[in-house]
């Protein structure tokens, strides 16, 4: 076989750089987060353009970060840098000068683009044309608007059954995209919408739906200026969400005290060095962990419970004092069954579960014990574990416990991800929704939406294997690179009549593709949209339930881009064609005639236009935060959970795996090899390992390893990873994404919500071979 005819490569190549190692920082930021935003935006963009749009970035009447989903100041936001490191390097990728044309696609194959890694496809430009990939071709070559829109629209025409495509959403992807995307999808007759929600914030979403009757946090901004404790689980900010680093700084002068519970000791959790500051550019640092519980992993419903019992006894000593009795019962059901259960937790059996001091333990019992100005934060960490839903119920009943949800400077903040992937959901992108959501579609639009439940992200890829997928249209992301079990999910991939991209750069989803595969170039947040001569804006929702305006202010890197709502709206009259009773070329032209309609459809919305238009936008309706809980079972009332403590057990030579980012990435985009927090400098391919496991195994710093995963008898591989000592506790280890995805099984999930457990993974190690 010719190197052009190869399979493209599953993952990244396996092969290493010159590692080096250094100490971890203790502090996270200042003025090397500075130089290293700056250097990445100038080299992609060039000062006047890169320095013009990082001004506007996060700005009232600019354009949305297309990073993280930490919100935006209510009122007066800063002129110098409304942004952070990582928010900085993602404008420098979508905001690049360099253009993918026909050239570039005729002179490299796709199985030549394969042997690259993930940030050097990244790194090649924005794509500038439509491009597609007949069967049995080698390379893309160039292909018109209309082509490309007939080709899809025909070969979804062609399906047995419309349950034979999925439609997926990244968090990119804005309000008015959104809505158009699943208005088309149910009007041709499906609801496969899989979208990046189902990989990690799913199980936020179940349990919170179940309990405080909304999936969403309860907090605001400002309700971090006013609290007494944080709490920050399973959620590394300094690398993740980087400007809440500056939320906590201000928390801290204002007197609030912070738990941080990770299993790594990690800078942005311990000390913020505000470039912003004259201070942080001095080179002072603000503690922020008060205390820092270094957990397990997946230790941390054992050690909520331990926190609850420790609370429970000092109520029994002070009736009244430390639980919100007055709260507990006005607003709450199950509070006797659930106080039946704690009276015989074991404390020292649960801090070991933990993997936590008893003493440690107690300290946090101690700051939480007469105070109810409480917020607790959490990500990934939690929600990606086979108990997931049930430990967010947990940290609910630690809550309600407290009386700490309804009232200023309390409650819940699950941390979002993607910078509108809460939008998307807000906007019916979702493959469950509800009987009462259907209904006003076809009251608003005339056509029968159809009723019966899609496929997620887990149950897309399987129906891939099993040949009930045909079609995988993905709106935004990288679906190969994201989702877990990788050489699964590339088989799978592969099996697909046709694949379609709708993007802004290359990545490894457009290499590992169907039978026929078409690449939609599309807008950036960065970008100017102009529509019949007219710039225009676009909305989005930040994790805090705040949906504000978007506007680009850069010229497009090629003419031949359509904006995401254009692309929906073209395609749908492709595919729809004398059967639609929609006005689709009203919604290619006017984002206005979205969002008047959305306003319709969707609770919250009204007036959506006008409300858009305010500075900084406007906050959507969350009864819990305003303490009025309805949830399918309960009226006015937040139940209590009676939840099970996880079990693990592992052979003698087995470890516990996490996947975690590096500081030089978001989500599968790398912007570079340096993780200079962690100190690894020129290296992904690395795995954590706590110094007594590695001399226990007879390895040693630096070895070549390779990874072994047996969940369902079956043999997944991760090869030729380098041992590196770190501060993490014993037979507990930790790869980058998505490097390790390829070892994150397919069938292992969280209960009730599907979302994959990428962050309790049970390997072998072993001396590579080669």
């Amino acid at each position: 076989m010719s190197k052009e005819n190869e399979q493209p490569a599953a993952e990244n190549p396996e092969t290493l750089h010159k590692l080096t190692v250094t100490e971890p920082k203790k502090w996270a930021a200042g003025i090397p987060g500075v130089t290293a935003a700056l250097k990445d935006i100038f080299e992609e963009t060039g000062v006047a353009r890169g320095a013009g749009a990082l001004f506007t970035m996060n700005q009232k009447g600019g354009f949305d970060c297309s990073s993280c989903a930490w919100p935006d100041p209510d009122d007066d936001r800063s002129t110098l840098a409304e942004y952070c490191e990582n928010g900085a390097k993602a404008l420098a990728e979508e905001a690049t000068t360099k253009k993918l044309t026909a050239e570039f696609f005729a002179q490299n194959s796709v199985a030549d683009l394969a042997r690259l890694d993930d940030m050097d496809i990244g790194k090649k430009g924005r794509i500038a044309q439509p491009v597609y990939l007949p069967k049995g071709g080698t390379h893309y070559q160039p292909i018109t608007w209309q082509d490309a829109f007939h080709k899809i629209g025909d070969k979804l025409n062609s399906l047995a059954s419309p349950n034979e495509a999925a439609f997926y959403t990244s968090g990119r992807t804005s309000n008015e995209a959104s809505f158009v995307y699943q208005l088309f999808v149910r009007e041709y007759g499906t609801n496969n919408l899989p979208d990046c929600s189902n990989m990690c914030h799913e199980s936020s979403g179940v349990a919170l739906g179940e309990t405080i009757g909304i999936g969403k946090g309860t907090v605001t901004l400002n309700d971090f200026y006013d609290t007494d404790v944080i709490i920050i689980m399973g959620q590394n900010p300094g690398t993740n969400h980087p400007r809440m680093l500056t939320a906590l700084e201000k928390a801290k002068q204002k007197g609030s005290k912070i738990i941080a519970i990770n299993p790594l000791h990690e800078a942005g959790l311990m000390a913020f060095k505000n470039p912003q500051s004259v201070k942080g550019v001095l080179g002072f640092s603000t503690q922020l962990a008060d205390l820092y519980l270094q957990v397990k992993i997946n230790g941390d419903m054992a050690l909520i419970k331990a926190i609850e019992k420790l609370l429970y006894d000092a109520e029994i000593q002070e009736p009244g004092k430390v639980f919100d009795t007055g709260f507990i019962e006005k607003s709450t059901v199950g509070y006797d069954e659930f106080v039946e259960k704690i009276k015989y937790f074991d404390v020292e059996a649960l801090c070991a579960a933990a993997g936590v001091p008893v003493e440690q333990v107690r300290q946090a019992a101690d700051m939480l014990k007469h105070k109810s100005r409480i917020i607790i934060c959490w990500a990934m960490g939690i929600t990606q574990h086979k108990n997931g839903v049930d430990t967010i119920k947990e940290i609910l009943n630690l809550v309600l416990l407290k009386g700490s949800i309804g009232k200023a400077g309390a409650g819940l903040c699950p941390v979002r991800g993607h910078s509108n992937v809460q939008g998307n959901r807000t906007m019916l992108i979702f493959d469950k929704p509800t009987k009462k959501q259907l209904n006003k579609l076809k009251e608003v639009f005339g056509f029968e939406p159809p009723r019966e439940h899609g496929y997620d992200v887990v149950d897309s890829i399987k129906a891939m294997h099993e040949d009930k997928l045909k079609v995988f249209f993905a709106m935004g992301g990288n679906f190969l690179s994201a989702t877990p079990d990788t050489a699964f999910t590339a088989e799978a991939m592969r099996k697909l009549e046709m694949s379609v991209h709708v993007s802004t750069k290359l990545n490894r989803s457009h290499l590992v593709h169907g039978h026929e595969a078409i690449i939609l170039p599309t807008l950036s947040r960065s970008d100017r949209d102009v529509v019949n001569g007219e710039d225009q804006f676009i909305s989005c929702e930040n994790s805090m339930g705040v949906v504000q305006s978007s506007k680009g202010i850069l010229e497009p890197i090629s003419k031949e881009l359509l904006n995401e709502t254009q692309i929906v709206c073209e395609l749908a009259k492709a595919t729809l064609a004398g059967r639609t009773v929609i006005d689709w070329d009203k919604y290619a032209n006017s984002y206005d005639a979205i969002r008047d309609v959305i306003g319709q459809v969707v609770p919250g919305f009204e007036n959506y236009n006008q409300r858009v238009r305010l500075p900084g936008g406007f906050y959507l309706p969350n009864g819990p935060r305003e303490g009025k809980f309805e949830t399918e079972k309960f009226k006015d009332k937040a139940p209590f959970s009676i939840t099970e403590l996880p079990a693990h057990e592992m052979a003698d030579d087995e470890y516990m795996m996490t996947t975690i980012r590096s500081h030089d990435q978001f989500n599968t985009t790398i912007y570079g090899l340096q993780d200079r927090y962690r100190g690894i400098h020129n290296e992904r391919r690395v795995i954590f390992m706590n110094p007594k496991d590695i001399a226990k195994a007879g390895f040693t710093q630096g070895d070549k390893v390779d990874l072994f995963n047996y969940y369902d008898g079956i043999e997944r591989v991760a090869r030729l990873f380098v041992i590196v000592p770190y501060d993490i506790p014993e037979r507990n280890t930790a790869t980058y994404y998505p490097e390790g995805n390829v070892l994150v099984p397919i069938n292992s999930v969280a209960e009730k919500s599907n979302c994959p457990t990428s962050k309790l993974v049970f390997i072998k190690i072993r001396k590579h071979e080669g």
